[in-house]
């Protein structure tokens, strides 16, 4: 297993376009620039199935992380994505890889 990018509150859309509910594991999309869109795989603390609607704590893990370092900080919040539709957001409240740190 991977080793995690950030730890994020993570909250997902009720009335959005996603319906069912997500698991520990699910690979959505991020965007963590304007015009930067990866996928990253969350892992959840304290549950394994996430309702729309809820809010959770959690890990995501990017891919190819190297290809937008310094673009993440404390407080900063991404769009969660499926494709170009929203289906939550992510409020970034620790990052550990320091490649990703904005200074």
């Amino acid at each position: 297993m991977s080793v995690p990018d950030v730890e994020a509150k993570i909250t997902f859309l009720k009335n959005g376009v996603r319906t069912r509910p997500v698991f520990s594991g699910y690979r959505p999309n991020h965007l963590v620039t304007d015009n930067y869109l990866t996928s990253g795989a969350h892992h959840y603390y304290e549950k394994d199935i996430v309702e729309m609607g809820e809010t959770v704590l959690g890990t995501i893990t990017f891919i190819s992380p190297e290809a937008y370092p310094n673009t993440l900080w404390v407080g900063k919040t991404i769009n969660i994505q499926e494709a170009s539709r929203i289906v939550g957001y992510a409020e970034i409240i620790k990052v550990f890889n320091l490649q990703l740190l904005k200074h």
